[in-house]
């Protein structure tokens, strides 16, 4: 069932994605060569827990196996999405997607970025560009009388048009009091189908994009998810809420690539 969210609910939720974004932008201060995913996992729930928060990652159940052991997902260069954190150091030319999310005065948070780890190839930024120009053309999409598969369609025509995949089994999703509502955002369909997009409506967009074949597989540890031929997977996501005329961004990327920008 799809809930439409108050006012207030919707601030309680920008309060939770805002939380998000401070968390990924206190990540993106250490991710260079040499760093773990492990450590960033461990500043990260850190940070949220000071803030008040929960990590909602932390003990999430899977279908496949045992519940996800850490606060952020973590996915390096081919891995797509649910990457576990681990001790192997990130690597010069690296990318590395960070999935982080919130439970804050009982609302959700959701947010991800993909980092460069020091200098990375041409075509590695590109696919990071791209994929990030493809989540802001399906957010402008959000807003009163479209419909869900308009948002969808945005973001699969523009990475298509780049030569990339676009992931078919993992989507976007409704957002609120849980962090996986109704109704389920894929990155992949037909303009004019769909719901109707009604204002309140706060769903969590997120386009998982490849550099060569949209096919993936599930890896050993039941959780992350890898391209089949090897290459670059990107992963950027932003929780929004369906206004009139202009879509309301909950999350925010400033404070991250103020750091990045100051790093560099």
């Amino acid at each position: 069932m799809v809930y439409l969210k108050t006012d207030d609910e919707v601030e309680l939720l920008r309060e939770a994605n805002l939380l998000v974004g401070k968390t990924l932008a206190e990540l993106a201060k250490i991710i260079h060569p040499g760093v773990t995913t492990r450590q960033l996992d461990v500043l990260a729930e850190t940070f949220i827990r000071d803030h008040g928060a929960v990590p909602t990652f932390k003990g999430f159940p899977n279908p496949y196996g045992g519940p996800f052991p850490a606060s952020v997902c973590t996915s390096v260069n081919s891995q797509v999405v649910h990457g576990i954190p681990n001790d192997v150091p990130l690597e010069e030319g690296d990318i590395v997607s960070v999935d982080c999310g919130t439970l804050l005065n009982g609302y959700c948070g959701d947010s991800c970025y993909t980092f460069a780890v020091g200098e990375i190839s041409a075509e590695a930024k590109a696919l990071l560009q791209t994929t990030k120009e493809a989540l802001y053309k399906g957010i402008e999409q959000a807003v009163v009388g479209h419909r869900l598969g308009d948002i969808s369609y945005a973001v699969q025509a523009h990475c298509e048009s780049h030569g990339y995949g676009v992931v078919r089994e993992f989507v976007g999703h409704g957002i609120g009091k849980e962090m996986h509502e109704d109704p389920q955002v894929p990155n992949y369909g037909k303009r004019g189908n769909g719901m109707m997009l009604k204002n309140g409506l706060c769903i969590a967009i997120e386009p998982m994009i490849t550099q060569g074949t949209r096919e993936v597989y599930l890896q050993p540890d039941k959780w992350g998810i890898v391209t089949r031929d090897g290459l670059l997977a990107a992963h950027f996501e932003h929780s929004v809420c369906v206004r009139n005329g202009k879509a309301d961004i909950l999350s925010s990327f400033d404070e991250i690539e103020r750091v990045i920008q100051t790093n560099n």
